[in-house]
């Protein structure tokens, strides 16, 4: 798969989270689609791009890092993470 396929991929998965109001880890992340943790932020980032660009609430905001509850270095759409956080679980997706 390359990156918009699973950028696709991560995108229905968190379209459920977010109505299911669930943040998840990289590591369950990584479970759920038979995939390294390491390489998800790459694949996070042409969704929140595409959030940014579309004005949504920043779906990438619900994978976060175990240790910190914090999403990753990359994610630069919110600096409010709980405000965004409630935003995305407001988004009907």
């Amino acid at each position: 798969m390359n990156v918009y396929q699973r950028a696709a991929q991560l995108w229905t998965l968190l379209a459920l989270a977010s109505r299911n109001r669930q943040i998840l880890t990289y590591g369950v992340v990584s479970g759920l689609i038979g995939a390294p943790a390491a390489a998800i932020g790459g694949w996070l980032a042409p969704i929140q791009q595409y959030c940014i660009d579309k004005g949504l609430p920043p779906l990438t905001i619900l994978v976060v890092n175990s240790e910190t509850g914090l999403p990753g270095e990359g994610f630069i759409a919110a600096q409010d993470i709980p405000r965004a956080q409630a935003r995305v679980f407001e988004h009907d997706w």
